[in-house]
């Protein structure tokens, strides 16, 4: 039994061997020593750092009251002008994609949807993958109720979940006693793709409504953590989501997609496919031009497919091995890292397609382990609105001059040249998101509804 073995997993983490030993680098040889033979490692597996060597025990730091001076200046996650108050959020995503940025956006739409559909007798089934979740997931707690309602609940938990194994393993617990299907993925692959569909009645037929993410359904990284959002009832979409959803559940085997792509056995493939037609439309001189922000690119196909002419900037927050400025190889491609107050997370590709314009979304990172070990998925974002706005953020984040540094050539990173009006993408993009919220609530008040007699 699959659970059965991940308890026993979790049980002998406590008293199984170590792994390796961090030490600060100041402490004194008696102390090593000490340590080596009290834990049985052998000096290969010693790391001798400069302290500090658990940068997370800061984080109580940041939660201590007083000390305001010290602190960032609060930036609360905004609401989404694309739900009025009042309006059912079904009703809007009927109507329209929505995209939203967090966590300059709030979270909140997602989690209140999936709280909707587990109250709205209308709603016949959820289906969603949990990766990673909060300690008071509101989230479990609405598929909970859900399942305890009658309605069909499927849900794949991610029991590989680095650190987070036994709270999965009790959310899987509560789902299976609520009644809920529970899937714990495929066999030797991780299932990391963010995705819930709801299936609902309406007067139509069945309707469709899916939440693709990059980020993990946990309202809490959500407000420090920089993902998107797309909402949608799209038919297309909708589809390939229950496709995808029947393939990693066993009740089908894979088929062809109408619009998305997953991983293992195409995400590479769709991406590669992406970059060679760019490069066709450079060689015939049409627009051709690659913008894409990931958090790793270590995959060596990608990396050789990507040196072939094209103009290419990549946003890549940590390990980059494509190394750029190269005469004659690469010196085309641009590379840029940000660190910043929120964790750059969200994957967005932007090709410019001889202006044609596609842009993807994903929970996939350019690593081999993304691409051939886990399920991932790869998005089309088609919606005009929602696609020029994650254009648009990819342009804030390469015009970034005080958090941006970039890779040269040599491995190394160089600071960008800062002036007094430089640029620092995410405060933009948070000022972008209360100006667009301002904005819109302005227009209601001045918007007047006439009421007509029944």
């Amino acid at each position: 039994d699959y659970v059965s073995e991940m308890k026993q997993v979790l049980d002998e983490r406590r008293s199984s061997h170590c792994v390796r030993l961090e030490i600060q680098d100041q402490a004194s040889p008696e102390m090593l020593a000490f340590l080596k033979r009290g834990l049985d490692v052998d000096t290969d597996s010693v790391y001798s750092l400069p302290a500090p060597l658990d940068f997370s025990a800061f984080m109580r730091l940041a939660d201590r009251p007083g000390f305001d001076h010290l602190k960032y200046e609060n930036w609360p996650p905004v609401s989404s002008p694309d739900f009025p108050p009042g309006v059912p959020l079904f009703d809007v995503i009927a109507n329209q994609d929505v995209l939203l940025q967090h966590p300059y956006e709030s979270f909140d739409p997602v989690v209140q949807l999936i709280q909707a559909a587990a109250e709205d007798p209308d709603v016949l089934a959820i289906k969603q993958i949990l990766y990673r979740t909060s300690r008071n997931s509101p989230i479990v707690a609405a598929l909970l109720r859900a399942a305890e309602r009658g309605k069909h609940v499927s849900v794949v938990v991610e029991l590989k979940a680095r650190f987070d194994e036994a709270r999965n393993i009790e959310w899987a617990r509560q789902l299976e006693h609520a009644g809920a299907q529970v899937v714990y993925g495929v066999r030797g692959l991780k299932t990391h793709a963010k995705v819930c569909i709801i299936v609902r009645r309406e007067p139509q037929g069945i309707q469709r409504y899916v939440h693709f993410g990059t980020g993990n359904y946990n309202e809490q990284t959500a407000k420090i953590y920089s993902d998107v959002s797309l909402l949608t009832s799209n038919p297309n979409l909708g589809a390939d989501a229950i496709t995808f959803f029947n393939s990693i559940t066993g009740y089908s085997q894979p088929h062809g997609y109408r619009e998305i792509a997953s991983a293992p056995l195409g995400l590479r493939d769709k991406l590669l496919a992406m970059i060679r037609a760019e490069t066709g439309f450079a060689n015939e001189g049409r627009k051709a031009r690659i913008l894409a922000k990931v958090n790793s690119l270590v995959d060596p196909e990608l990396i050789d497919a990507s040196q072939a002419g094209v103009d290419i900037k990549l946003n890549v927050r940590g390990i980059c091995c494509l190394r750029p400025g190269v005469k004659g190889t690469s010196d085309r491609i641009e590379v840029t890292s940000i660190i910043d107050r929120f964790l750059e997370h969200a994957r967005i590709i932007y090709f410019q397609h001889g202006g044609d314009h596609r842009v993807f979304i994903s929970s996939a990172d350019w690593m081999p382990r993304n691409l051939d070990r886990r399920i991932e998925l790869l998005v089309p974002v088609e919606d005009v609105k929602c696609r020029d706005r994650l254009i648009q953020m990819l342009e804030v984040y390469f015009s970034d001059q005080v958090k941006a540094r970039r890779l040269l050539s040599t491995g190394l990173y160089r600071k960008a040249k800062s002036t007094a009006d430089a640029i620092r993408s995410q405060q933009v993009l948070y000022d972008q998101a209360r100006q667009t919220l301002t904005q819109s609530e302005q227009h209601r008040r001045t918007t007047f509804e006439t009421y007509e007699a029944s």
